[in-house]
């Protein structure tokens, strides 16, 4: 089997900027893939394990979930390569199966993130001493804010602010129109501010 130069895919254009780059990369390579080509497989999942793991995972709120469905969503990748039509971002087309499948995993596990974040989190009865500890302190608060959004609102919030792909990306991601990216940031932006004045109300 013909290896693909992944140092030549790696270092297309020294001139372009990174995520430049990172696109043209990850375009050789998902060819290659479509081909059969396991060894940029095995680059591109080194490439998107991190990451999708902690997407998804943020969705299921549970980290072994979100192991089984980023090793699913790569399968897809591997078995679809060549399904891709490069109308997106090949990072777009692949956070958009991770993404579905995450909502499908939840579905299929018969809860909802609501449910479980009820038994998780209470901010209204903290007890912790360090609540005015620190900024370590205040960021757990804000992941926890987070969590309490619903896996729509909190995906939007990720991709956009976290994972700094536009409101047209994020939409290609999620499968929805960019006004509705829109809406759903609005809603979540209003919940953070909520939840957040929450935490800073008992801390004073």
């Amino acid at each position: 089997m013909k290896e693909l130069p992944v140092q030549a895919a790696i270092t297309i254009d020294d001139r372009l900027p990174a995520a430049a780059v990172a696109d043209r990369r990850d375009a050789v390579l998902l060819a290659a893939i479509a081909g059969g080509d396991r060894v940029a497989f095995d680059t591109l999942y080194r490439h998107y394990y991190a990451r999708l793991t902690d997407f998804v995972a943020r969705i299921l709120h549970q980290h072994e979930l979100a192991e089984e469905v980023v090793n699913d969503t790569m399968y897809a990748v591997w078995t679809g390569g060549a399904r891709f039509a490069g109308r997106s971002r090949v990072s777009t087309w692949i956070f958009g199966i991770a993404y579905h499948k995450a909502l499908k995993r939840l579905e299929r596990e018969r809860r909802t993130m609501a449910d479980t974040l009820d038994e998780e989190f209470d901010l209204a009865d903290d007890t912790d001493p360090g609540l005015d500890a620190d900024a370590a302190q205040l960021q757990r608060r804000l992941e926890t804010a987070l969590a309490q959004l619903s896996p729509a609102h909190r995906s939007v919030v990720e991709l956009t602010f976290l994972l700094e792909y536009s409101y047209e990306e994020a939409a290609g991601i999620v499968g929805c129109p960019v006004n509705t990216v829109k809406t759903r940031m609005f809603h979540a932006r209003a919940r953070l501010r909520k939840l957040l004045s929450a935490v800073v109300s008992h801390k004073n």
